[in-house]
Order: C-alpha cells, then sequence, then structure tokens
C-alpha cells in the first residue's frame, strides 16, 4: 500500500480481528487500523495526511521515504564479480543488482 510516496507495512490482529499498519521506511512511528481493506487504506491515507501536517505545524521536516540511493561496500572480489555477472546479463551494474535485489526483496 503507497501514498503520497510512503509505504505501509501490514499485519493483522488475529485477537482484535483488524488490520494494524505502520509506514514503513521512516524514523517516526505513525500507524493505524481498519476492519476492511477500504478502511486500513482510508485510514492509512488519513495518518500519513496527519503525520504531514502534524510535521509542517512543529515547523520539523517529516522523515522522506528512501531516496532509491544505496552505497554498498564490498570487497573487491564481489565488486568484479558482479561487473561480470552484469556484463553477461547484458545490463550494466545498477541494472542488474537493481533485478537482484527486488528479486530478494519480494521473493
Amino acid at each position: 500500500m503507497s501514498y503520497k510516496g510512503y509505504s505501509a507495512r501490514i499485519e493483522f490482529d488475529a485477537e482484535d480481528r483488524v488490520f494494524v499498519g505502520h509506514i514503513a521506511g521512516i524514523r517516526d512511528i505513525v500507524s493505524f487500523h481498519g476492519s476492511t481493506v477500504d478502511e486500513l487504506e482510508e485510514a492509512f491515507h488519513q495518518a500519513t495526511d496527519d503525520y504531514l501536517t502534524a510535521c509542517e505545524e512543529l515547523g520539523q521536516s517529516p522523515n522522506k521515504p528512501y531516496s532509491g540511493k544505496l552505497m554498498l561496500r564490498v570487497p573487491p572480489e564481489t565488486h568484479a564479480a558482479v561487473a561480470t555477472a552484469a556484463e553477461l546479463n547484458g545490463k550494466s551494474i545498477n541494472q542488474w543488482a537493481t533485478d537482484i535485489l527486488d528479486k530478494a526483496a519480494h521473493g
């Protein structure tokens, strides 16, 4: 679930029989809940809007979702192996790594 560049992490609370969500990828803690998917989505939007409004009223910058830039330090041997794998797949290192990381993150 995404809204205004923010993503939600959703869990189901079996005891209360409700979906519970948190905005993912930020340091601040912003949570919301709903009994249905529609309620959950509406609560996510409202929580995000409230968070952004509260930050503005407090004169604070809201935590931003991740920028998409990822710096890694790897051994030279790994760097060489990655460069070779990317080249063999007809991709840049960035394209190859994005594909591999996406597959790892999403199963």
